[in-house]
């Protein structure tokens, strides 16, 4: 069966990935959980104290038990669940998962990293199997803009500076985050569209990019 095939008229599922501590009743990810029909949380578990083995485990449970398409929207040290799930799955391009939003992957490498977070280092380098968008912050006490941009360019995504908006978390105060919905949507529609018609990497990736850049 084709991958075009395998699209055909399925609306993707939106599986979120929160990070350390969860995602709170104000956090984003909880607001679209709420509000959208799409979008449903992967309970990863020991919120307080992550290991990244059985995250990854928990993650990939989840995108099994799921019909694909499925997008994941992660967010903090979720980011790196998805970028270990991805390194160690091996799935081929864009099937089971279409795509991704990373938001806010925090530098897991750096001395001062806290040890909660430390142990899903070193981060991985691997271009990701999907359309991927990375969102980061210009004041991201966890990672600078460019460690975030740096991520992005290993994992092949297109990355979007939004600003000062902290860790882009329930204290940033985003609320639902349109911003990130519209972020997401745009993921949706090249999944839905060129994807299902078997568009590639490259051409997925520039779509993501040059829609990115009107949102």
């Amino acid at each position: 069966m084709s991958q075009a095939s395998e699209f055909s008229g399925r609306r993707p599922l939106i599986l979120t990935v929160p990070g350390l501590g969860g995602s709170g009743p104000g956090h984003w990810q909880t607001l679209w959980e709420q509000t959208r029909g799409d979008t449903r949380r992967v309970e990863l578990g020991m919120w307080s104290t992550p290991r990244r083995n059985p995250w990854v485990t928990k993650l990939d449970q989840a995108i099994r038990a799921a019909e694909a398409p499925i997008i994941l929207a992660a967010h903090s040290l979720g980011c790196l669940t998805v970028a270990w799930w991805a390194e160690l799955a091996g799935q081929p391009w864009g099937w089971p998962v279409a795509g991704a939003l990373l938001v806010a992957p925090p530098d897991v490498d750096r001395a001062d990293a806290c040890g909660e977070i430390r142990g899903f280092g070193p981060t991985p380098r691997t271009p990701l199997p999907f359309p991927t968008i990375l969102v980061g912050s210009d004041d991201d006490p966890y990672a600078s803009a460019q460690r975030g941009f740096d991520m992005a360019r290993e994992w092949g995504a297109h990355f979007i500076d939004i600003g000062p908006h902290g860790h882009i978390n329930a204290d940033s105060g985003l609320g639902l985050w349109h911003e990130g919905q519209a972020l997401l949507d745009r993921l949706i529609g090249v999944v839905e569209g060129p994807m299902a018609r078997g568009a590639g990497l490259a051409e997925a990736q520039g779509l993501i990019a040059g829609e990115s850049a009107r949102v």
